[in-house]
């Protein structure tokens, strides 16, 4: 497999009902991560984009969240409608959908 021009992380955490955290699952989640995946197979760009699912990526009450690499762009809210921008913008364009992208302060 050559190495991904990017790298997609979907955050697809689920906690129980009433965690003071909440979590991404609540906030649709499976949705966003089955839409990337349609998406790339729509697209054909099995080889130069990974799309990853994985547990928490830390600002839960802004999900669900998207982190993109090389760039460390993460995203926030996002909605399975978003993803074909999110594809069409960064993914192929190398332009984040700065409408979604969470500050920088949320690293700190």
């Amino acid at each position: 497999m050559p190495r991904p021009e990017k790298h997609v992380f979907v955050c697809t955490q689920s906690r129980p009902a009433g965690h003071p955290r909440g979590s991404c699952g609540e906030k649709g989640c499976r949705e966003v991560w089955e839409a990337f995946l349609d998406e790339m197979e729509q697209r054909q760009l099995f080889d130069k984009i990974a799309i990853t699912n994985t547990g928490c990526l830390g600002p839960c009450s802004v999900g669900a969240n998207v982190l993109v690499y090389p760039e460390g762009v993460m995203y926030g809210k996002v909605t399975a409608a978003d993803v074909a921008e999110i594809f069409e913008s960064h993914l192929v364009g190398d332009a984040p959908v700065t409408r979604l992208q969470l500050p920088a302060e949320v690293w700190g």
